[in-house]
């Protein structure tokens, strides 16, 4: 997930006062507001302040190792470029895919920046310590293990990268991630685990051709961010609503999907998805990327009190926590 908050009214904070039940706290990327996403130990962080889930984007290795990293390009969180300089495709990115595990394992994590090399968050981390690329069996262990020490339940929230384009090289992502959970007893409806993909057609083999029985979430995007050749302007429609509502559990939303930008109005998403027993889990709450003049306050009132949203991804696990339990 990738993309945050615009902009936000106060025009729009009409809040009602009625009850709900507190909903789930999702760690983006780990605690990626204060660790270099997606790391152990921006999962380490997630989990003691308090998240109910834990999110991990996977790709795939070149020989065929699931991994925790939100792109199929290393070159905005590693130092890939400079260790690895002649291993980038004819489009100058550099590509999971094409490295083994030992060869991603020798990479070290950073910061996220653009392709210029200039930090996306000038005020998150700004170290140099030697932060590593983890495969997804050591988050699933390192989660378990803490929440046996612990005695919690803290959830996984597993996403599946770039289904279309992992076949397209060859690799079918969806079965060895399936292979993955099942592995570990976590294809399952009953445990504490949510799978997510941004495309519809992927999810509906997963669940009619591949059998999961784990539970699902539609992440939806805008057609030309081209995430995926889903159609998310029909799939928000209440009719395929309806239809999605048999597939999966819940939708995931981009923030502006659920309030007009325009009129600050909801644009009733929320209403529709809830209406055919959907939940509705948002990304992404940002409180280094909100707009001038709106506090965290009056964004986090208005996706819980007036949307009544069931979960929220934000990069910012202690700050949704202490704002749910207050």
């Amino acid at each position: 997930m990738k993309k945050s908050i615009l902009s936000l009214s106060l025009g729009a904070l009409l809040l009602s006062q009625v009850s709900w039940a507190t909903p789930l706290v999702i760690a983006h990327r780990g605690a990626s507001g204060y660790l270099p996403e997606h790391t152990m130990e921006s999962t380490t962080l997630a989990f003691a302040m308090g998240a109910d889930f834990i999110e991990q984007d996977v790709v795939i290795s070149k020989d065929g190792v699931p991994v925790v990293l939100h792109d199929i390009h290393l070159d905005t969180v590693t130092n890939v470029a400079d260790k690895f300089p002649l291993r980038k495709r004819e489009d100058g990115r550099y590509y999971a895919l094409d490295f083994t595990l030992a060869e991603l394992k020798s990479l070290t994590v950073h910061e996220r920046s653009d392709l210029d090399g200039k930090q996306v968050f000038q005020q998150r981390y700004q170290g140099t310590a030697q932060f590593t690329i983890a495969t997804f069996e050591e988050q699933i262990e390192l989660i378990t293990q803490l929440n046996r020490q612990f005695d919690k339940n803290i959830g996984f929230y597993p996403e599946i990268k770039s289904p279309a384009w992992h076949l397209e090289q060859g690799v079918d992502i969806s079965k060895i991630v399936l292979a993955t959970l099942r592995k570990h007893g976590l294809d399952d409806a009953n445990k504490a685990i949510y799978v997510q993909c941004f495309d519809y057609a992927e999810l509906k083999r997963v669940r009619n051709d591949l059998g999961a029985k784990v539970k699902l979430i539609q992440l939806l995007g805008e057609n030309d961010w081209d995430e995926s050749p889903t159609d998310y302007d029909v799939l928000r429609t209440p009719a395929k609503l309806k239809e999605l509502a048999t597939v999966v559990q819940g939708i995931g939303p981009w923030i502006p999907q659920l309030v007009d930008m325009q009129t600050m109005q909801p644009t009733g998403l929320a209403k529709n998805a809830h209406a055919v027993g959907l939940d509705i889990h948002p990304y992404t709450f940002r409180q280094d990327a909100l707009p001038e003049g709106v506090t965290k306050q009056q964004v986090l009132d208005l996706l819980f009190k007036d949307l009544k949203v069931d979960g929220l991804f934000t990069d910012f696990t202690d700050t949704v926590v202490d704002y749910l339990h207050d």
